[in-house]
């Protein structure tokens, strides 16, 4: 089970809005073949276990499978896997985790058990949930897993009041943020970020035989976002959305949606009484597109928007080692903040990662305003 949790960690960020799935078949304390799911559309891992084994010259007949999911029982892109199991002759099939969509959980292990099967759930359960994360909460919620990412001081800023930022971090931790980008569908930016840095927010260092899917997202209710930005003129312009607000200048609106994708996205009132974007109404717009993973990397007052409306899942924090100590330099999370001590945002499932000479801090976000998660 843990080579088939391997094997499909191989495809992190290329299978949205199909969960990582990987599959190891074995028979007399032997491995006749195992795969992966490479991509939505293309074959599920117990296909490729099964099609690596007979490409080896190894019948299946009485073999057992290890999967990381449940094995799908419904006609999709696909045909079902149950069938395939069945039609195989497996003798014995043991999961690590259910299928999280409620109207197909167990559907899968009932049709192979009334088939003969022997089923066994929940071997390292907990790690193929972890592995999942993001298709678990979309597929349950419909919205996408929200990771905020910053790299900030250790005091906290990620500027300095005249807006200086490049670097903050160094060239390790720059690699791990692109990772990030890999694993997630989408980046999502204030306007104040493309104002400030003009960036491209690109994935960058994935593999050559490998596309993706990528989504570049700015919130920019006064349609300020340049004509001459980067994000509205390069070759992945098509891929660029700018939500924007009702009372956006009408001009500017056309002018930017002649060249990207231009929503309109209603208005929300925070407790402070200021009026923004409706985050939540985004999110389930992305969620609708099928964007199962955004990553937040806003300036401080988008991660704070985010934190405020409990919208954040996972926190992904760089910390270099400098004080910036500036009373006015920006912060890494800004916004209304927590009153009272019973609101401030706990983290848990804390790890710490030393990435050249600056820190990570990974975790889950909790407390009683966070958003609900799988």
């Amino acid at each position: 089970m843990r080579l088939a949790l391997r094997l499909a960690r191989r495809a992190c960020g290329y299978t949205s809005p199909n969960p990582m799935v990987g599959a190891v078949l074995v028979k007399g304390g032997k491995i006749l073949g195992s795969g992966w799911h490479h991509r939505a559309g293309e074959p599920h891992a117990e296909i490729e276990a099964l099609n690596d084994a007979r490409r080896r010259g190894r019948s299946p007949r009485g073999a057992t499978l290890f999967v990381t999911l449940e094995p799908c029982c419904t006609h999709g892109r696909t045909p079902p896997c149950t069938r395939a199991i069945i039609e195989a002759g497996l003798r014995r099939v043991v999961v690590a985790a259910p299928d999280p969509n409620p109207a197909h959980a167990g559907r899968g292990f009932d049709l192979l058990r009334a088939a003969g099967i022997e089923v066994e759930v929940g071997l390292l359960r907990e790690e193929a949930e972890r592995l999942n994360e993001a298709f678990n909460q979309w597929i349950v919620h419909r919205t996408p897993l929200v990771t905020l990412k910053a790299a900030m001081t250790l005091d906290g800023r990620l500027a300095t009041a005249t807006g200086e930022s490049q670097w903050i971090t160094g060239e390790p931790a720059r690699r791990v943020a692109m990772r990030l980008r890999r694993e997630a569908d989408a980046v999502l930016v204030g306007v104040n970020t493309i104002l400030a840095d003009d960036p491209e927010l690109t994935v960058r260092g994935a593999r050559g035989d490998r596309t993706k899917a990528w989504r570049r997202l700015i919130l920019d209710s006064r349609a300020r976002t340049p004509l001459s930005a980067r994000v509205v003129n390069d070759q992945h312009a098509g891929q660029t959305t700018i939500f924007i607000g009702q009372q956006a200048p009408r001009r500017r609106s056309e002018a930017l949606a002649a060249r990207v994708n231009v929503v309109v996205a209603p208005p929300a009132r925070s407790a402070s009484g200021a009026r923004h974007l409706d985050l939540r109404w985004i999110l389930g717009q992305l969620g609708a597109a099928g964007v199962t993973h955004l990553l937040v990397e806003g300036g401080g007052a988008v991660n704070g928007s985010f934190f405020d409306q409990g919208l954040v899942h996972r926190a992904a924090f760089f910390y270099a080692p400098m004080v910036l100590g500036d009373r006015d330099a920006r912060r890494a999370v800004a916004g209304r903040g927590a009153r009272h001590w019973r609101e401030i945002h706990r983290l848990t499932r804390v790890a710490w990662h030393r990435v050249g000479g600056d820190l990570l801090l990974t975790a889950r976000v909790s407390g009683p305003a966070a958003a609900q998660a799988p």
